[in-house]
């Protein structure tokens, strides 16, 4: 009988993760066509980064020259180093220096206690919108990013097309350093390649993870800062746009890179915040989608654009919103992983089942078999997972090393079990810095 309700659960499942893509379905984006932007903001939140920061900024300073849609003829450049702002908590920050340097602003904080990505955002903003011109688009970015060369170039196609938001494609400064690194990069590979290229193809809203995107000016304005606070603040604003139905894509031209953690205890940490994160903001936004979900289409506001969200933008109403949001996108998010949480679920109860009816028959031995091959089954499943992420992705690893990222992926894929148990057991998790390289 428990192998029955485990074998049910995973089949129920299973479908129910399939029909995810169904639920999305094709949504056709009514978006209005723009020409570059004129006057674009760099943010880049620098608390002791003065290690990697003059990368970013050299990186910012080689950007190649704008071209316009419908011509090769070159354009202004909308970026300049005046208008990229670097927020630092301390004049003393070498990080200073190294940004008068090259001609970029800095924005010491007033409140630094207040540690989180968003907070140091929003201080930032809460000083920049009243002092400067609007800003066609804000572009947020780690210390430790680099762009590619032609990073702007490729991502105002997604600014010109008309989306309110987009990200880039997320690479790896150094996923060759060590297996850590080259499996924490894969991370990323599954909620972009896996996940936002689907969402994209389909006109859905896509999951914005970490840095590297742009916000719509005008929303920014509209905000009056920058509203997420969470400890996943990028997940939240990913929550927040689909509710409000703003037009988000993922742009796999356009490519920046990333730096990932080295050291396994610094990866646990990193992936408790997030799952924590991840729960949080979904138990403040997923009642608010099921709501809009409930009412009728022809009774769903579209208000007026100078409506600005509450401070807390989880109190917010549909009355915020720009355009009327994608019911296939507010489905899907509010399905999240629970198809998964339920395979999960009826496979333990399967195996544990059989385990209980083998000792019960005296077979512990056929028990011990079984354990280890279905061990090892789930160990290949996602070895094989591994190789088509590698397949897919722009990892140039070394032979050697992509080796051992395809037999320990699956391991570390399986502790993401240990992260999520202790992110649902520990009251408080906070945000941890993680040393960077150069």
């Amino acid at each position: 009988m428990t192998i029955l309700i485990g074998f049910i659960l995973v089949i129920l499942g299973t479908i129910w993760f399939l029909s995810t893509g169904c639920v999305l379905g094709r949504q056709k984006l009514n978006l209005t066509p723009r020409e570059n932007p004129e006057r674009i903001a760099v943010l880049i939140a620098a608390r002791d980064e003065s290690a990697v920061i003059e990368g970013l900024l050299e990186s910012l300073e080689q950007q190649t020259i704008i071209t316009t849609a419908t011509s090769t003829k070159s354009a202004p450049s909308p970026l300049s180093m005046r208008d990229v702002f670097v927020i630092v908590e301390s004049d003393q920050d070498p990080t200073v220096k190294i940004c008068q340097k090259h001609g970029a602003s800095v924005i010491i904080r007033t409140r630094p206690e207040r540690q989180r990505k968003g907070y140091a955002l929003d201080e930032a903003l809460k000083q920049i919108l009243p002092q400067h011109k609007s800003y066609d688009a804000y572009f947020i970015f780690d210390a430790d990013n680099r762009l590619a060369p032609d990073y702007f170039e490729k991502i105002f196609a997604s600014y010109r097309a008309g989306y309110q938001l987009a990200t880039g494609y997320r690479s790896s400064k150094n996923a060759n350093e060590n297996v850590i690194a080259a499996v924490s990069t894969l991370t990323f590979s599954m909620i972009n390649t896996i996940g936002n290229q689907k969402r994209t193809r389909r006109g859905g809203n896509i999951i914005f993870s970490g840095t590297g995107f742009y916000v719509d000016g005008r929303l920014v304005e509209e905000w009056r800062g920058w509203p997420f606070h969470s400890l996943t603040e990028d997940y939240e604003l990913s929550l927040y746009a689909t509710l409000h139905g703003f037009s988000t894509t993922y742009n796999t031209s356009a490519v920046f890179y990333d730096e990932q953690p080295t050291r396994f205890r610094q990866t646990v940490a990193q992936r408790t915040r997030w799952i924590k994160g991840y729960f949080s903001a979904r138990r403040k936004y997923i009642p608010l989608m099921r709501q809009a979900l409930r009412r009728k289409p022809s009774s769903r506001p579209v208000p007026s654009r100078t409506t600005a969200p509450a401070s807390s933008p989880h109190h917010s109403t549909l009355d915020t919103a720009t355009y009327p949001a994608n019911p296939g996108s507010l489905r899907r998010e509010a399905i999240g992983v629970k198809p998964v949480i339920m395979i999960l679920i009826g496979v333990v109860i399967m195996f544990l089942g059989g385990l209980i009816e083998l000792c019960a028959r005296g077979q512990s031995g056929i028990a011990l078999l079984t354990t280890l091959a279905t061990l090892a089954l789930v160990y290949f499943v996602l070895m094989f997972i591994t190789i088509e992420l590698i397949k897919r992705e722009h990892l140039r690893l070394d032979p050697a090393l992509r080796l051992r990222t395809i037999l320990f992926n699956p391991l570390y894929l399986i502790t993401y079990v240990y992260c999520a148990l202790k992110a649902l057991l520990v009251k408080n998790v906070k945000w941890t810095r993680i040393e960077h390289g150069e």
